[in-house]
């Protein structure tokens, strides 16, 4: 009977070291950067795609924002490397093919809802990428200096030096330094304070207008390009000409880490609000922010980093070593509401880029005007980003 009793308590033993050796084992890591998705869910994915939710009333309304940017990717070199990661590479030759695979099936894409599967491979980006918004701000401005327009938004400064550091070394490749010149020496450029404080760029740049309001500014600093509203009735566009090379610093982090605001109530609209209430505090606040953008007066707009016009709720802004210039993209994403949360699932173009877009973060294009900025202000959820690459662009080892 001992010997039985025995048994079964060795026999107890080994069950429950099995299942805690189970539970608690080395687990398989979890996968980073562009996964392959499985043909089950890439089929899932892009049968939910969507276009009238993204304000095109059909897919071949795609066409030109498609075309723009093949006009960029035509300029340039298509043996070079936009991306390369474990699991896929692509030079401009392939981002071409793809956008061009695109444009051909665009008509049929409302008719054959499995058509995209067929003709393309996915790479999911994970961990869940953050999404944000950004805009086209209007703005009541001068292009001359008058009462009530106080604010400048200056040129490219004549000092502003910029030196592509990867002629240098391989390692630095993608990397700029921004820079002046000060008895002799290389010095990093001004800062906010002292661009907007001491009036560093005083007979060094330009100013092409001029602003009712500087927390208003501020945010076009951050947005890239703007409307401009002159007291004549007449509407011009301003755009991004350069920064002054310093890192971005979060205007909400500032004011959550001092104790004036907390996350969950913080947006774009609710910073603004507490500035305009807070005029003691404002300016110290804003130069917490040391980079600086530079504009110019343009006809039209607002262009991407590629140099081509942005369309509403299709252009995106990456950090090209994740997700390259001119990429196309499925997104999954919720957009706040006033009552309730719509889910945006459509097509996306990689076509801009932004100082603090690194890493699994896009920046979605709103829009221009009060609307756009109400949504990009309030923007801040986890969703699904998947790269769409044609499968005759692939060799077969990357098609995993």
């Amino acid at each position: 009977m001992r010997h039985v009793a025995r048994c079964w308590v060795l026999m107890g033993l080994a069950a429950f070291w099995v299942v805690f050796c189970m539970g608690c084992g080395p687990k398989e890591p979890d996968q980073t950067g562009l996964v392959p998705l499985p043909e089950k869910e890439t089929k899932k994915l892009l049968q939910s795609l969507n276009s009238t939710g993204q304000g095109l009333p059909s897919w071949e309304d795609l066409a030109a924002s498609i075309q723009r940017s093949l006009a960029a990717l035509d300029a340039r070199d298509g043996k070079q490397m936009l991306l390369q990661t474990p699991n896929l590479q692509l030079t401009v030759h392939d981002v071409q093919t793809s956008l061009r695979h695109m444009l051909t099936i665009l008509p049929e894409l409302g008719s054959d809802p499995n058509l995209l599967s067929r003709e393309f491979a996915c790479y999911e980006l994970r961990p869940a990428p953050l999404f944000t918004g950004y805009y086209e701000p209007r703005l009541q401005a001068s292009l001359q200096r008058m009462p009530g327009y106080p604010y400048p938004l200056y040129s490219r400064p004549k000092d502003l030096q910029r030196l592509d550091l990867g002629r240098f070394h391989p390692r630095w490749k993608g990397q700029n330094l921004v820079y002046r010149i000060e008895d002799n020496k290389v010095v990093p450029y001004h800062t906010r304070a002292e661009i907007d404080r001491y009036n560093a760029l005083d007979g060094k740049a330009e100013v092409v207008a001029w602003l009712r309001d500087p927390v208003e500014a501020f945010f076009l600093h951050i947005q890239g390009s703007g409307q401009l509203e002159l007291p004549d009735g007449r509407t011009t566009y301003v755009g991004y000409a350069g920064k002054n090379g310093h890192e971005y610093v979060s205007l909400g982090r500032v004011l959550v880490d001092r104790g004036h605001m907390d996350y969950a109530g913080l947006s774009m609209q609710s910073i603004q609000a507490f500035l305009e209430h807070n005029p003691e505090l404002m300016p110290d606040i804003l130069f917490t922010n040391p980079s600086y953008v530079f504009f110019e007066l343009r006809a039209d707009g607002p262009y991407g980093a590629m140099g081509q016009k942005l369309t509403p709720m299709v252009s995106l802004a990456t950090d090209p070593s994740v997700i390259p210039l001119g990429a196309l993209v499925a997104m999954e994403v919720d957009l706040p509401g006033d009552q309730s949360e719509d889910t945006l699932v459509g097509l996306g173009l990689a076509q801009d880029v932004g100082g603090a877009i690194k890493g699994r973060h896009v920046d979605l294009y709103c829009g221009s005007g009060h609307q756009a900025g109400r949504l990009a202000g309030r923007l801040k959820n986890r969703g699904r980003l998947v790269l769409l690459v044609s499968k005759s662009a692939l060799p077969s080892a990357n098609l995993k």
